[in-house]
């Protein structure tokens, strides 16, 4: 379990296995068998040596997600604690879809999400994007608008992304439950 609240952004230095230069994550704690949260991902550490952590991917996963199969920058976040702070939201890292950045304006980020993320979406409602804890601001159909502050844009890949990015999302577990307790009744 995550927060989404990214703890430092980690590079991609090799694929296959994939094998993450953490930058600024503090690893002391960090051991062989942890999650870790990559590009919204949950994976799990197979090695560690010195800053980097390796960790095995399936088929699956690289089915299933976006900017796992290539070098470049990465989301890191460590798996929460019980008696961590939740600054964001409860987030599994496990990716429900890939979606699309469609438009920047300013400070406002616009996204298609997929069918399995879209009908989860709702305005003040949560949705986490490559790893980031986001609130949801409009709706429209699949189509919505979250703002990103600053800090958000200093500390976290999003700054990076153009329209016709694609992005990891995972919908709010929350409304997840919530759908599936009514779908049953």
């Amino acid at each position: 379990m995550f927060t989404g609240i990214v703890q430092a952004v980690g590079k991609i230095v090799k694929v296959k296995p994939l094998v993450i230069d953490a930058g600024k994550l503090p690893l002391s704690d960090v051991k062989v068998g942890d999650s870790i949260c990559v590009q919204g991902c949950c994976l799990t550490v197979v090695r560690k040596v010195g800053k980097r952590l390796s960790f095995d991917v399936s088929q699956e996963t690289l089915d299933c997600t976006v900017g796992l199969d290539r070098p470049g920058p990465v989301n890191l976040e460590k798996a929460l604690r019980l008696a961590d702070r939740l600054g964001g939201h409860l987030v599994t890292g496990h990716v429900d879809g890939v979606g699309l950045a469609l438009a920047v304006r300013g400070s406002v980020y616009v996204f298609r999400a997929p069918k399995a993320v879209a009908k989860y979406v709702a305005p003040k409602g949560s949705v986490c994007i490559d790893g980031v804890s986001l609130t949801v601001n409009q709706v429209q159909g699949d189509e919505f608008e979250v703002n990103l502050i600053p800090h958000t844009l200093k500390v976290t890949t999003l700054s990076r992304l153009k329209p016709g990015a694609e992005v990891n999302m995972e919908a709010d577990l929350v409304a997840r439950y919530v759908e599936g307790l009514t779908r049953r009744n």
